[in-house]
């Protein structure tokens, strides 16, 4: 009998999309957390002159995926900067609006 996830060729992930999640959400600031078990990555929208900013999208990884969703950025921005040119450091101290009170960290 065969087993139909053993069917794509070797080492290949089947993902689905759904219509709605294609769309994607547009965060422009992301805040990580962790424990001793997960990474927690918030993916926040932060609008000029609205007091409170809206956390869009909550990611939840174990230490493991966490390592290698970093390496996987690296090599992707390596990537882009080849084919675009450098990308700019962030030059600014971010500061939170007044109360605030995600989890500790930034990126």
């Amino acid at each position: 009998m065969n087993n139909p996830q053993q069917q794509n060729t070797e080492g290949a992930i089947d993902v689905e999309l759904s219509e709605e999640i294609a769309e994607g959400v547009y965060a422009n600031l992301a805040m990580i957390a962790h424990s001793n078990s997960e990474f927690i990555l918030d993916f926040i929208r932060l609008m000029p002159g609205v007091p409170k900013a809206k956390v869009k999208a909550r990611i939840i990884l174990t230490p493991e995926h966490a390592k290698r969703l970093l390496e996987a950025l690296r090599e992707n921005i390596g990537r882009y900067e080849e084919a675009h040119g450098g990308i700019n450091d962030p030059n600014d101290t971010f500061r939170f609006p007044g109360g605030y009170g995600g989890p500790v960290g930034q990126a």
